[in-house]
């Protein structure tokens, strides 16, 4: 298992990159995942690579754009943009179709619960991007979804990617790799950067203790738990809100729990915002809550702390260990009433989460993309030479 910080010396550039993932950074459902990837793509094209992204189409994107350098290539749906991408790389291969002539030096092959299998029908160096396994999550996509889903991922992608390097965002995961059968010495960890803040209007303070969360609003975030934290915490303090920031299909079940719970005066669900907005409330923000289930790497962790707001998250969630320093730049706890009761420690002690905050945006200037970068590229030439 190694880090980017392993393979300091310079790498080649691939000459021509395939990326492939189910969704784009365009996508209503498109989150940290999606970001990671074309935030590299970005840095490769700029670096002179080819890039382009395959990826889902959905209403109102084009079929084909060229964005940040990189050419955005749309087919399929949630679950077709698989077959669709795998003949695609082939016809590409017989000369036909958006890929002809086109002979990439690298496939990132994104595996988000499940891949792409490119390594099949591509005869290029394939790294798999993973940012975390899914066994926790299956469940919500039915049984017997759940089932095929699970034995994909935990079975079949890692014998017909015996031979292909694995890329990962954090330590946790690389674990979780490894117990599923994947070789430590075939995963290198490269995480995330992180983009600047823009310029934003400095918050008027008002009377009101603002907690944060900021994610796609669906099941495996646990947004709920946030709510029951507001719900427990109003009780002693009054001026207590959440501001759920992030949209998702799961919004109408979590209106409806804040219903339940008493607390839609409140909880404010701002919804999908832009960059500048969403910098706004978190440079408003006391504390970030971060309930999720499972996280690869937790980029919002990281966006909270680029305006000293420290993070509480669950210790289980793969790599919110990674992205939290306890105690350091927040706090990691287990279960719910422990999220309860790390939130009202630091809402009744003001100098501990100003010192969390303080250490947690020290610790972001050690991230960027150049890094995040660097560090694919290194993984990348190591791909192409084991390839050989």
């Amino acid at each position: 298992m190694s880090t980017s910080s392993e393979h300091p010396a310079p790498a080649p550039i691939p000459a021509q990159v395939l990326l492939l993932c189910w969704r784009d950074t365009g996508h209503p459902q498109g989150g940290g995942s999606e970001i990671y990837l074309q935030r590299v793509g970005q840095l490769l094209a700029a670096r002179g690579a080819q890039v382009t992204l395959l990826t889902a189409a959905y209403p109102g994107a084009a079929a084909v754009e060229q964005r940040d350098g990189i050419r955005i290539l749309r087919r399929g749906g949630r679950l077709s943009v698989y077959p669709h991408a795998l003949a695609a790389i082939l016809a590409g291969r017989l000369g036909r179709g958006p890929l002809a002539g086109y002979e990439p030096d690298l496939i990132i092959d994104t595996q988000n619960g499940v891949p792409f299998f490119a390594t099949l029908v591509s005869a290029a160096p394939t790294l798999v991007l993973v940012h975390h396994c899914h066994r926790e999550q299956w469940p919500v996509a039915g049984p017997l979804l759940a089932r095929l889903g699970w034995f994909i991922e935990s079975r079949i992608s890692p014998w017909v990617h015996r031979r292909n390097r694995y890329l990962t965002v954090s330590q946790p995961s690389a674990v979780e790799l490894a117990e599923l059968g994947v070789d430590a010495a075939r995963i290198t960890v490269v995480r995330a950067g992180i983009d600047p803040v823009p310029e934003i209007t400095t918050p008027v303070p008002d009377d009101d203790l603002h907690l944060v969360t900021l994610s796609r609003l669906v099941p495996h975030k646990q947004i709920e738990h946030a709510l029951e934290v507001l719900a427990e915490l109003r009780r002693s303090h009054p001026r207590v809100v959440l501001d759920v920031i992030g949209s998702g299909w799961w919004d109408d079940q979590l209106r409806t729990r804040a219903t339940e719970l008493g607390v839609t005066n409140r909880v404010v669900f701002h919804g999908h915002v832009t960059d500048r907005r969403k910098h706004e409330l978190l440079a408003g923000a006391y504390l970030h809550v971060m309930p999720s289930q499972k996280e690869g790497w937790g980029i919002a962790v990281v966006e909270a702390a680029q305006h000293r707001v420290p993070t509480i998250g669950y210790r289980q969630a793969a790599g919110l260990a990674d992205s939290i320093g306890h105690d350091e730049t927040g706090y990691l706890v287990d279960g719910v009433d422990e999220l309860v009761s790390a939130t009202r420690k630091l809402v009744d002690d003001p100098a501990q989460t100003r010192r969390l905050g303080d250490a947690a945006y020290r610790r972001a200037q050690d991230y960027s993309w150049q890094s995040t970068a660097r560090g694919v590229i290194s993984a990348a030439a190591l791909a192409a030479s084991a390839w050989k």
